[in-house]
């Protein structure tokens, strides 16, 4: 059986990071991928898709030391999902992406040049997506 997540996009915040007692670092944060498609009336329509991703131990060192709000990267994992119990004691359910393969793509300039870039962020439409996935193909390890 296969458990496999692949996704192209952009970091929607800072990863967010934490240690355990036994001293595994873990990080947690989103990543926001676009689609982009003709509705009926030839219009074109953007819809966005939120993914909650987790890393652990080297992958979240790394996270720490690489990733910002508005990075672009390709992320391998697989779904997880877990139960816990709220404060009114009702079973919840969340699924996240553990992170097993993390590449950064483009960096954010928000962070090397200290201002924001909207081509970088998720709600910035891109022109021809199928030109920016041209553009990454060749940066891709398949």
């Amino acid at each position: 059986m296969i458990n496999k997540v692949t996704l192209l996009g952009y970091l929607g915040k800072d990863p967010e990071i934490k240690t355990l007692e036994n001293g595994a670092m873990y990080a947690r944060f989103s990543v926001a991928t676009t689609e982009n498609y003709k509705d009926r009336e030839g219009n074109w329509k953007e819809n966005t898709e939120w993914h909650n991703i987790i890393a652990w131990r080297s992958l979240a060192e790394r996270a720490e030391r690489s990733l910002q709000k508005g990075t672009l990267i390709y992320l391998e994992g697989k779904l997880s999902t877990r139960k816990w119990t709220d404060q009114e004691g009702k079973d919840r359910y969340t699924t996240e992406i553990v992170a097993e393969r993390l590449r950064i793509v483009k960096r954010s300039e928000e962070g090397s040049t200290g201002g924001g870039s909207q081509m970088n962020t998720p709600s910035a439409p891109m022109d021809n997506p199928s030109e920016k996935i041209a553009e990454l193909e060749d940066d891709l390890p398949f």
